[in-house]
């Protein structure tokens, strides 16, 4: 009898496991493969609200849980975190012994599990490389991984592109869509009168789903930026928000502090989730007029759902993006001329023939049939691929 094959997958992030979540459900259901989990990063921290419980609630078997958040966010606290999650995430390879991890993106947890395989001699697949966020070091960390990883998932053929440019070998790099639209697909989202109860907030004729984080390669701009944004929201009339908090980045707890002191100020009016979780924030998609701030989400998803993106700053410069999204600079005047031009007629009409670039759905099972099929003896060793 063959022995499954183990697939470890890592995740730091509530948004990354909500990425991952099909991929996940389908290896634990395959009958030739092995799910491992390790859980990281945000996963474990109270602040964050220890989203851990939503894998368990989910059903799955968390086989390792690696602590490695400092409690500050600036960049030594960042840099010794990422320390820590590469010695606690050795040991759990070291104990599980994986033939293949999964790894999403580009965040620091996801670099330090994809340099702990490299020297651990373990194969990595890799989905959502080949990207460009011109803002955020998240683009110097992607790019890495990439080229420590083996098997690649992109989810445009630009990006795929991109990938063989950064060397690698064409056989192994697979353009199959974003992953975040398999959970469009695939869930049943909370109807207005569930999602309302669910968040005990009740929506208004306008509203607006806000997520906005750090431009990490810039020094000391999240503060200013936010309020600003702040300043333009409170022009609107009207308006109903809902904010999701920041991630583990730097200077994330400026940001949250910022949403918590509005909310207290404007509670008839505003709403703030540490974590919505993958159902509620998808299901808010359905119900705001548009996501705001400069979230992936406002460029994978969103489009799907055939509403605006204001996309606010760097962080996501250089993403291909949906005629649906709205670039504008971090100044107050620019945010509300965003604003101005997402509840415009002809704007509102154009949305419903927006075409999502990062495609329709069905990446899932793309992916678990090539982390199944594809050969891994010898796959460490690779030869550079030169573009002729």
């Amino acid at each position: 009898m063959t022995a499954k094959r183990k697939i470890c997958v890592v995740t730091g992030t509530r948004a990354e496991y909500g990425l991952l979540y099909w991929l996940m459900k389908e290896i634990y259901a395959d009958n030739d493969l092995e799910l491992q989990i390790i859980a990281t990063g945000m996963h474990l921290s109270p602040e964050f609200g220890l989203t851990y419980k939503q894998i368990e609630n989910d059903g799955f078997i968390i086989n390792n849980k690696v602590e490695m958040l400092l409690s500050s966010d600036s960049e030594v606290g960042i840099t010794k975190s990422l320390g820590l999650g590469l010695i606690g995430i050795a040991d759990a390879y070291n104990e599980l012994k994986p033939d293949l991890v999964v790894l999403l993106g580009d965040r620091f947890e996801t670099f330090a599990a994809a340099a702990a395989a490299t020297l651990a001699k373990i194969p990595i697949s890799h989905l959502h490389g080949g990207e460009i966020t011109e803002g955020a070091f998240d683009e110097a960390l992607r790019h890495s991984i990439t080229k420590m990883s083996h098997l690649h998932f992109t989810s445009t053929d630009e990006y795929k592109n991109r990938v063989i440019q950064l060397g690698e070998q064409p056989e192994r790099v697979h353009n199959v869509g974003a992953v975040g639209i398999d959970n469009i697909m695939k869930l049943k989202l909370l109807s207005r009168e569930e999602f309302v109860a669910s968040i005990g907030f009740n929506l208004a004729n306008k509203n607006l789903l806000v997520t906005f984080h750090p431009v990490t390669l810039e020094n000391s701009t999240a503060a200013q930026q936010f309020k600003y944004l702040l300043d333009a929201i409170d022009v609107l009339k009207e308006t109903n928000i809902i904010f999701t908090k920041c991630n583990a980045d730097t200077d994330g707890r400026i940001i949250n502090n910022l949403i918590d002191r509005y909310v207290d100020n404007h509670p008839e009016k505003s709403i703030a989730f540490t974590s919505l979780g993958q159902l509620r924030y998808l299901s808010a998609m359905q119900y705001v007029d548009g996501v705001v701030g400069n979230s992936s989400s406002g460029l994978l998803e969103a489009p799907s759902f055939k509403i605006g993106t204001i996309n606010i700053g760097d962080r996501q410069k250089g993403r291909i993006k949906a005629k649906s999204v709205i670039d504008c600079e971090p100044i107050v005047e620019d945010i509300l001329n965003g604003f101005a031009v997402l509840y415009s007629r002809e704007f509102r009409d154009n949305l419903q023939t927006v075409v999502n670039p990062y495609g329709s759905g069905g990446a899932t099972d793309k992916i678990l049939h090539v982390i199944k099929n594809s050969p891994l003896k010898n796959i460490l060793k690779k030869q550079f691929y030169d573009l002729s």
